[in-house]
């Protein structure tokens, strides 16, 4: 199975893109190592991506469901990002609303490291994971990249905020 791979310049820095035959495998932010392994730099194989991508950032699509390949992490790593893909675009939810969701109210910190170790950011949105205050906490870009994620979506606090 061979990998490949280009980079996306996008309104929040160049953004790295890897993608395997069954689907995008990782997005790395300007200036973070992403283990490329032996991949080809072949912009076209990473084309359905920058499309999804480029709709996105135009504010034509709400929602990058695209083909995804998540190899790397342990179940309840993958149960929390697939919790991640149910946040609604331009809405936001916290650690703790994260972790109930996922039956583990007390897992709130073991959340919040899954959402650090999120190897498809922006696609996955681990930026509209908040704190318990509203405020915004760890994103691995950095947080001026999450309030711009944010900003861009017009994200409005949830519900759940309240409710924290």
């Amino acid at each position: 199975m061979s990998a490949h791979w280009t980079t996306y310049d996008s309104p929040i820095g160049r953004l790295t893109l890897l993608a395997s035959p069954r689907g995008l495998r990782a997005v790395g932010f300007p200036g973070e190592a992403i283990d490329l392994g032996g991949a080809a730099r072949d912009p076209a194989a990473l084309a359905f991506a920058v499309a999804a991508l480029d709709g996105y950032f135009a504010g034509e699509r709400t929602s990058l469901d695209l083909p995804l390949d998540l190899r790397a992490g342990t179940p309840f790593q993958h149960a929390v990002w697939e919790q991640l893909l149910e946040i609604p675009y331009g809405e936001t939810v916290t650690y703790g609303e994260l972790a109930r969701r996922g039956g583990r109210p007390d897992r709130i910190r073991a959340v919040g490291a899954a959402n650090g170790r999120n190897p498809l950011p922006i696609v996955v949105p681990c930026h509209r994971v908040v704190g318990a205050d509203g405020r915004l906490t760890g994103y691995r870009g950095g947080l001026e990249r999450k309030r711009a994620l944010l900003d861009h979506e017009g994200a409005v606090v949830s519900r759940q905020l309240a409710l924290c």
